[in-house]
């Protein structure tokens, strides 16, 4: 796998089948759900930011996607990413489930309106 992207549909080409299809739709999700979001490649991975803060990543994996809502989103959401592996600021969806696109969305949701309290935006 190539290990340099420059943008996300670069990123998503480099999988297939469910891999790739979880990928799109974690894209669209956030991608409907902030769409002032500026989608770019940090860390290796498919980034999003809102004025400048970071919003949230995601990757994928053989058996899983993961989705990183930096620390603050997975503490919010302790008890409902519980069933999951996690490590610091990472949640893995395996491929094998259902992709719980309503817990994305309320994760995703939760750090909008975090950055805006943090930050001072008004939506």
């Amino acid at each position: 796998m190539k290990t340099t992207f420059t943008t996300v549909d670069e990123y998503i080409q480099e999988f297939e089948g469910e891999t790739r299809e979880r990928l799109i739709a974690i894209r669209k999700l956030i991608r409907e759900t902030a769409p002032e979001a500026v989608e770019s490649i940090s860390y290796g991975m498919p980034a999003y930011k809102v004025n400048g803060k970071p919003l949230v990543y995601f990757a994928g994996y053989k058996s899983h996607v993961g989705f990183y809502a930096t620390p603050t989103g997975h503490k919010a959401f302790e008890k409902e990413l519980s069933k999951y592996k996690q490590g610091k600021g990472s949640v893995q969806f395996p491929l094998n489930e259902p992709l719980p696109i309503k817990l994305i969305k309320e994760i995703v949701l939760f750090r909008l309106a975090e950055n805006d309290n943090l930050y001072g935006n008004k939506r």
